[in-house]
Order: structure tokens, then sequence, then C-alpha cells
């Protein structure tokens, strides 16, 4: 039996000790009973060898065996006659003869006369082991000795066994902790190496699980054994299904750069067209202008959505970045003022410190982020909200915020607000909608910038954070 909250190491050390405890306490209890017994029979024994003569006297000499100057059969302890109404007798008490008191002798005369022996409170003097028997005169002859012996030695066994009994219960706690845990340090290394694979990242990009629980820990014939083994057997398991997953993932990555690079020509083609058939000198039916200014508008949503597709995997491949000084007071000053211009139904609002913050990293990309966060306020929140933009920045790092009064972002979509394709509306029009790769985006070159965005939001305040390393002097 495990409590709950203790370690395996110290229910098994518990165990033991309470184990050893039990069978010190039953065994020392079997040895103090049958050593009192043993004590007790020989007693009983002395006082029926002392009484046997007794039983077949007769005459003078046995008139007065009580008497304390003539001691009584065998020197016993305690010796006590009873005949015609009279009682004498006599205990040796402290190794000194004296009389038995009346209350003394009528605690004795009471004593059974056939022979067995039987214990007796005698008052003053403690307990005794008598003996009844009557002579042949017809005196009844009461012969006993003291159980001082028996307590007295019963005692010294019991001190005895509560010395080694402390001393074994330390030494089986020391001995027994020190064993139980050498035995279970292959445990350790197996839950050690569990330990280190939980450790790693295995949601995304290419994982390398070389983990494994070292061969000595692997024996089949021993149960930690036999846990090794099937842990080594699942990480190869795992790893052979991270490695199908790796595959499979860079076929996808291969495949959507290699699309988004094809479709960027021919979209350049559709829209290129569209608009030199706008431009078309000769009268063009109405219907038919509407027509090509829809295709002109449709491919440069889906060229963008290309770029957007293009970026994500060349970001995926890890590809790198342009590193260079970035001045993020201006490209805030600049992206705000373009969406200030093109919705001017939001309230934009500027929070830059005195002095232009800068990173390192590449412009092109940063301003992306920006342009996305502020669009995706833009997008998702009513006429006359309040968008805030902030840089703050210290000695490790430059901290961008974009926060908004709106509505907010449901509770249920904000674990998935930076995967891929993950919109806002349910709907599958993009009239007003976006592509669903904006934040993903912002997630992505944040990342590769050795950064992190988080996301704060509740109805009247949703608060993006972007954090950027500071750059080194």
């Amino acid at each position: 039996m495990n409590p709950r909250g203790w370690s395996l190491t110290t229910a098994l050390i518990a165990s033991v000790v309470a184990l050893f405890a039990v069978v010190t306490l039953l065994t020392g209890a079997a040895t103090v009973l049958v050593m009192r017994q043993q004590l007790v029979q020989q007693i009983d024994e002395e006082i029926t060898r002392s009484a046997a003569p007794v039983a077949d006297a007769d005459g003078p000499a046995w008139q007065n065996p009580c008497s304390p100057e003539r001691r009584g059969p065998a020197d016993s302890a305690l010796v006590a006659c009873f005949a015609d109404g009279l009682a004498a007798g006599y205990v040796a008490d402290r190794g000194e003869l004296r009389s038995l008191t009346p209350d003394q002798l009528d605690a004795l005369e009471s004593v059974d006369t056939r022979r067995r022996p039987t214990t007796v409170d005698v008052e003053g003097v403690g307990d005794h082991r008598v003996v009844s028997v009557r002579s042949e005169n017809g005196t009844q002859v009461v012969i006993g000795e003291s159980l001082d012996r028996a307590t007295n030695a019963t005692r010294a066994l019991l001190t005895i066994l509560a010395a080694t009994s402390i001393a074994g219960l330390a030494a089986t706690g020391f001995i027994g902790s020190w064993l139980i845990r050498r035995g279970l340090l292959p445990l350790r290394r197996v839950a050690a190496t569990a330990e280190r694979v939980s450790h790693q990242r295995l949601d995304a990009g290419e994982v390398a699980l070389a983990e494994r629980v070292p061969e000595q820990d692997t024996d089949p014939r021993t149960e930690v054994g036999q846990v090794g083994l099937a842990i080594n057997s699942m990480l190869d398991n795992v790893a052979g299904a991270l490695q199908a997953r790796q595959r499979s993932e860079s076929r996808v990555r291969r495949f959507v750069a290699d699309a988004s690079h094809e479709l960027r020509t021919p979209l350049a083609s559709i829209r290129g067209y569209a608009e030199l058939s706008r431009r078309e000198r000769e009268p063009v039916p109405e219907s038919v202008r509407h027509g090509l200014t829809r295709i002109e508008s449709e491919s440069l949503r889906m060229q963008g959505l290309v770029e957007d597709l293009l970026l994500l995997a060349r970001l995926d491949d890890g590809r790198p970045l342009q590193r260079e000084p970035v001045d993020l007071t201006m490209l805030a000053v600049t992206a705000v003022g373009d969406l200030q211009a093109a919705s001017p139904d939001h309230h934009w609002r500027l929070d830059l410190p005195d002095e232009p913050v800068e990173v390192v990293g590449d412009a092109d990309r940063l301003r992306q982020v920006l342009v996305n966060l502020l669009g995706n306020a833009r997008r998702h929140t009513p006429e006359g909200t309040t968008v805030t933009t902030a840089l703050r920045a210290d000695s490790d790092q430059v901290t961008l915020t974009v926060a908004d009064d709106g509505p907010g972002i449901p509770a249920q979509l904000q674990p998935e607000a930076f995967e891929r394709f993950t919109r806002g509306d349910d709907s599958r029009n993009r009239a007003g909608g976006s592509t669903g790769l904006g934040l993903s985006i912002v997630r992505s070159v944040t990342e590769a910038h050795g950064g992190s965005v988080e996301l704060r939001s509740e109805p009247g305040s949703t608060v993006f954070t972007v954090r950027l390393p500071a750059p080194r002097p």
C-alpha cells in the first residue's frame, strides 16, 4: 500500500521498518511470555517438591513446622500452617524471616488443597506462587515462593528487547534505505530518460529522438528491465511516427513553396491582363468591365495569399532573415498613419517613448508583423474602436503592444489564434474576412527574430504583445 503523495522509496522504507517493528514486537512478546512461563514453572516444581514430604509427615516433628525458629520444609520463602482453628506462618522478606499477620494468613487459608500451584497476592510482600497440602495429622500447610525472581527477569528481558529493538529499527531504517535506494537506481535512470524525452519539443519541426533507456536497465529478467524495454519500444515507435510526420510535413512544405512560387507568375499575368483590358480605349460593356474589375481584385487577394504561404514555407525551412538595425518607432508611425488614412472610422493612437526604439532584424518582415496586427484590429472591431500601438524598451528586450477596446476574441478561439487558417468568422466568405494567415505570420516572424508573441483578450480589451531581443551594444 502506497499512501497518497509518498514516493516509492519512502513507501518501501516505511514498509520495511513497519514490518521489522511488527515482527520484533511479536517475537519479543512471545519470548517474554515463554520465559516467564518457564520461570513460573520452575517455581511451581520447587514448591511442589517442598510440599511432597509435608503431605506424608506425622508426629511431633511437624507439630509446629511454621515457626520461624524451626524453618519449614526446604527452607521455603513462605510457609503457613492451619490446624484446630490455629494459624501460624512466616515469610522471608528481604532476607529476614518475619511472622505472617492475621490478614496475610486469612488470604492463604483459602488456598485449594489439591496440590495445584496458584498465584496469591500476599498483602505487604507481593505476589507468591503457593501450593496447599494437608499432612497426615490433619494440618493444612501452605508453601510458596515469591514471583519477584520471574518478575525481575522479565523486566530485564523487556529492557534488553526494547534497547535491541530500537537499535534494530534504526539499523533497519538506515541499511534498508541504502539498499532500497540502490535497488531503485535503475528505475530512476529509466524515469530520467522518460523525463528528458518529455522535455523535448515534438509537435513541429525535425525531431531527433535519440534518447533511450541504457542497455543495463533493459534486462527482461527483472521488472525494471521489462519497463525499460517497454519504454524503448515505445520510443522507437514514436521516433518512427515522428520521422514519418517529418517527411510528410517536408513534402507539404515543399509543395506549398513550389506551388506558391509557380503561382506568382500566372497570377501576375492575370492581374496585368485584367488591368490592361480595363484600360482599353474601345468601349467595353459595363458587365465586362465589372468582371475584369473582379478578376483584378481576386487576383490581388490570391497573390497576397500566395505571398503569405511562400513566406511561411521559407520561415519553416529556417531560411535566415536579414539582420540589420531597424527603427521600430518609424515603422509604427508609418503603419499607424497608413491605417488611419485607410480606416478613419477607427481611433488610432500611438504611445511611443521619447527616444527611437531599435532592434536588429528584417525591416520588411517586422513591418509585416505590425501591419498584420493593426489590420487584424481593423477587420475584427467595429467603427469607433480605439486602437493603441505602444513601444517600450529596456536593457533585455523591446516590447511592442497593439491594444484595442473592441468586443474581444472568443475564449474558445484564443488558444488557436496563432494557428494557420484560424479565422474570427465561421463563414467561408472572403469578402470582408481574412485568409487566416496574418497572426501565424506574426508568430513565425517574431520567433525567427528570437522573440515571442502572446495574446490577452476579454470583452473591451484585446492586447497583442510582441517581445523582441534588445540589440547588444
